[in-house]
């Protein structure tokens, strides 16, 4: 799956030289900078799969209670709103795009849920209306970028704070609680396969990511989000529908955080316009960390899911070891400042053999 990007700007490559005119070789430079990032792509969503198997091993070996079918499923259902706003957020990503919001739109749908259930709706009806308003946020969100023209990152910035704030007015600073025990079991409860640590939520998160793997790995549309964000000029010079395709991630990341907002409120039993709070960094951090290139084109999904995993895990071993909060955000923060420098750097000195090589080579 990880080769779909590099396979998709070969054929791209391909058709740029014109009918009949030679070939023109790639200048030293270029082609060692390709190399390189191609090649630390290939590796990177596996080393990422390979840490996390690690630090569960050492937690399994070296943490009592790490390993109970209890503990899993606490730390894996603690993850799972981010998990579940990565997977469109890895697409936004991919398409050279990002989404700052998402944490404050969680916040106004779950601020959402507890107003209109506290005014005696029924939560058969209060769930799509949560939808609805996600799917609007990510309308406007989309809009603002493909039809005004704003830089995604600095329209989410806006929304970012516009959301939160309306949470804020829709529930001001109180917490609703009271919310139909059935729905609040389906949050929680581990009996979605019996005998194992797998929660509704969790079981909904890994049906979505093999889901969303097949579209963004094995379709025409996630081979144009790779194309998108590697060249969106020539990707709209092809024939793709840049802007629509941009919308539509928007729109479905609104969707998803919306329902995430519904999900942790369930959770915690609790409806606050201030619930995950935060959480656009994880999500970001889990997307960057599993591979996704925040410049666009490239990354796996395997890679963003293993990313999250990876924070999810190493979070819950962390506090099992009494490690304090602040220390557990500063670790998150270098893995962030990792995930971004780490391959740049191998793929600079990857770029430098190369440079040596060439410079050794007798001249023929």
């Amino acid at each position: 799956m990880g080769m779909a990007p590099e396979t998709e700007t070969g054929k791209a490559a391909e058709k740029e030289a014109a009918p009949g005119s030679p070939a023109k070789a790639p200048g030293p430079r270029s082609a060692t900078v390709r190399e390189s990032v191609k090649a630390v792509g290939l590796r990177w969503d596996t080393a990422v799969g390979v840490l996390l198997v690690a630090v569960l091993t050492v937690g399994l070996g070296t943490t009592d209670g790490f390993g109970s079918g209890e503990n899993l499923a606490f730390a894996f259902n603690d993850i799972v709103e981010v998990a579940l706003i990565a997977l469109p957020m890895t697409l936004l990503v991919v398409a050279g795009q990002v989404d700052l919001s998402v944490a404050s739109m969680l916040g106004l749908g779950s601020a959402l849920t507890g107003s209109l259930w506290s005014a005696g709706w029924a939560f058969e009806l209060i769930v799509p209306v949560v939808l609805l308003v996600g799917v609007a946020g990510g309308l406007l969100n989309g809009w603002l970028v493909t039809r005004v023209g704003l830089p995604s990152l600095a329209v989410t910035i806006g929304t970012l704070a516009l959301y939160r704030g309306l949470a804020s007015v829709v529930l001001g600073s109180d917490a609703e609680t009271g919310f139909p025990q059935a729905y609040a079991d389906w949050a929680v409860d581990t009996t979605t396969i019996p005998g194992t640590f797998i929660t509704y939520p969790i079981a909904l998160f890994i049906v979505l990511a093999v889901a969303t793997a097949v579209l963004l790995h094995s379709t025409a549309f996630g081979r144009s989000l790779f194309a998108i964000g590697a060249q969106e000029e020539a990707a709209y010079f092809a024939g793709i529908r840049v802007k629509r395709f941009k919308l539509i991630l928007f729109v479905v990341t609104g969707l998803f955080s919306a329902f995430a907002g519904i999900v942790f409120t369930l959770r915690y039993g609790s409806a606050r316009a201030d619930n995950g709070l935060g959480f656009e960094m994880l999500v970001i951090a889990s997307v960057l960390l599993g591979g996704v290139d925040f410049d666009g084109g490239k990354g796996t999904l395997f890679g963003a899911v293993a990313g999250v995993l990876l924070i999810g895990v190493l979070k819950n071993l962390l506090t099992l070891n009494d490690v304090p909060n602040e220390v557990q955000v500063i670790v998150t923060g270098l893995l962030l400042v990792a995930s971004v420098l780490t391959p740049r750097v191998i793929a600079s000195v990857v770029e430098r053999r190369h440079r040596r090589a060439a410079v050794a080579l007798p001249e023929s």
